[in-house]
């Protein structure tokens, strides 16, 4: 394979002839750790150059399959034409030789999720909507679940999920260790729509009600409940990191759940949602002691997490209220 530096990027362009003769300027994107990411303006607009990388940008070692790439190429192709644009980036290229995926970018002006939440940004508006696509996401692809067989394969989603996440969890924190394996026997065999894996404010650009959702690599077909806990630990813990104004993020997990249950319609509430908080109570534990812990929170907000992780996995909550108001005696 060959690894492409900034330097690298114009003249392979050139060379593979996808994009016309240039000039082409190469800005490299930093968010994320799997991948080496790349905007590259061109004369007939920008696109998105990712190439996989073996070995993630983390303090602790943590390594993944370089054909992860594919798979993210599968799941943007199965999604694009389910969701409204710009939601879904157009997959334009594919180099299979060097591990290279080309698509198109987000819409002009838009801003990653994560940094306008740690400004202290609450658009309820925005959480609502961004409800709305994973509910979408969810039901279209349920629908569809028969004819997704080709997502079923879940190595990258143990390698860059389960083992960072739920196993290293299970190890440190021994006391949940019991509701993290019951969680983990599900995330491997349930077959009930697809599971983006990585549906987080960092991977949501937006302008103004609508964006664009990146990464798909974690992606494939599995338990969407993991989507659920995944993302709401997000909001909360960003909520933690913005004390005073914790109640302000509560309201956007409330504004969440209305968007989403007004298109879910492929699982019984009473079913899918305990699911959903259990592995809530696992990511936001996950976020201060497995091998990706966020970078926003002192030490007191930590022990504050961890404190309602353990709580949530323990008491086994059934309403998403009564993990609002762990919140609110994990902060006080």
């Amino acid at each position: 394979m060959r690894e492409l530096g900034p330097g690298d990027v114009a003249e392979y362009l050139l060379h593979k002839g996808w994009l016309g003769p240039g000039p082409f300027m190469v800005q490299p994107l930093g968010w994320g750790v799997s991948n080496v990411v790349y905007r590259v303006e061109t004369p007939a607009g920008a696109v998105v150059l990712k190439q996989s990388r073996g070995q993630l940008r983390t303090r602790e070692a943590w390594f993944s399959d370089l054909s992860r790439i594919f798979r993210e190429q599968e799941v943007l192709q199965t999604l694009f034409p389910l969701l409204p644009p710009p939601t879904v980036p157009e997959v334009l290229f594919v180099d299979r030789d060097n591990y290279v995926l080309i698509m198109r970018h987000a819409p002009p002006g838009c801003r990653v999720w994560k940094e306008a939440l740690l400004a202290g940004e609450t658009d309820a508006g925005l959480a609502e909507w961004v409800g709305v696509i994973l509910g979408r996401m969810h039901q279209a692809t349920a629908e569809r679940a028969a004819s997704l067989d080709f997502l079923a394969q879940r190595r990258v989603f143990v390698q860059l999920r389960v083992e960072p996440f739920y196993h290293r969890v299970a190890e440190r924190r021994p006391e949940v260790a019991e509701p993290v394996a019951r969680l983990v026997e599900r995330l491997l065999s349930v077959r009930l729509a697809l599971c983006h894996g990585d549906y987080s404010p960092k991977n949501i650009l937006f302008r103004g009600h609508e964006f664009t959702l990146v990464d798909y690599e974690t992606g494939h077909l599995g338990d969407p409940a993991m989507d659920l806990g995944f993302f709401l630990s997000h909001l909360v813990l960003k909520g933690l990191a913005r004390k005073p104004r914790q109640r302000d993020y509560w309201e956007l997990t409330r504004a969440f759940w209305r968007g989403y249950w007004s298109e879910a319609r492929f699982q019984p509430r009473e079913q899918l949602l305990p699911w959903g908080i259990a592995h809530f109570g696992l990511c936001v534990l996950a976020r201060v002691d497995g091998t990706s812990p966020v970078d926003y929170l002192g030490p007191v907000e930590k022990e504050q997490a961890r404190k309602l992780g353990r709580a949530i996995l323990l008491q086994a909550s059934t309403e998403w209220e009564e993990v609002l108001a762990e919140c609110e005696r994990a902060i006080s």
